[in-house]
């Protein structure tokens, strides 16, 4: 159910929300492609897989 604000609710309402999600997932996602790129190129073989269906493989 949705009820319209007044004027005063309205001053009182702050977003931001979505600008933190975003600030977090993109963090994950340099992690994980940080954690990926290191096994890449510090081991002599190996796998890696990440969600989504991709696998990597070196040797």
């Amino acid at each position: 159910m949705m009820i319209k604000l007044t004027e005063l609710e309205m001053a009182h309402v702050i977003g931001g929300e979505i600008i933190t999600l975003t600030a977090v997932m993109a963090i994950l996602v340099i992690a994980i492609a940080a954690v990926i790129v290191y096994r890449l190129f510090m081991s002599s073989k190996g796998s890696a897989s990440i969600p989504g269906g991709f696998k990597f493989e070196w040797a």
